[in-house]
């Protein structure tokens, strides 16, 4: 059972791995394109015309991206004061209530994330004329990977690995 729990926790990791790459990628343009746009507006005279639309939906990615992979290693702000004050047993249960409450938080999320996805499918951005499915389907994908963190929380908590770490 324990090295199934941790085939599930390498699974999510190599996604994470990936979403890393992906989020600095989505930085990466984002910097260029802003740098561009204020050359192009203050020293050759004229704005480009995607740059901003383009920014605007690579950052979006990143928040909803970046939250999910954050969460996975603890890196959001939280209030820790009763985990810290209470014992080893009451902070592993309080860890565990929270991370089944991010699951059904993520899982809602998803399930109207893809209901507001395809609704707004056939509506397309302004400059880039490209489906606003691709805007709004950041929802459903940070949601999906706020639950699969949330799962191999959960998987770490049961395979005995932050028992091992600490």
């Amino acid at each position: 059972m324990r090295d199934a729990l941790r085939k599930v926790v390498r699974m999510v990791d190599g996604i994470n791995w990936l979403v890393g790459w992906i989020l600095a990628a989505l930085m990466l343009v984002m910097t260029v394109l802003i740098s561009w746009q204020v050359f192009a507006r203050y020293v050759m005279g004229s704005s480009l015309t995607f740059s901003e639309e383009v920014s605007r939906f690579s950052m979006v990615w990143m928040t909803m991206l970046g939250a999910a992979y954050a969460y996975r290693y603890g890196s959001l702000i939280a209030v820790d004061l009763l985990t810290t004050m209470s014992g080893p047993k009451v902070s592993r249960v309080v860890h565990l209530l929270i991370a089944v409450a991010s699951c059904t938080f993520a899982f809602v999320l998803l399930k109207y994330g893809l209901a507001i996805t395809e609704r707004v499918a056939s509506q397309t951005a302004p400059s880039t004329r490209v489906s606003m499915a691709w805007l709004y389907g950041a929802m459903p994908a940070g949601a999906a990977l706020i639950f699969l963190n949330a799962l191999a929380i959960i998987a770490d908590d049961f395979s005995g690995k932050k028992d091992a770490a600490a």
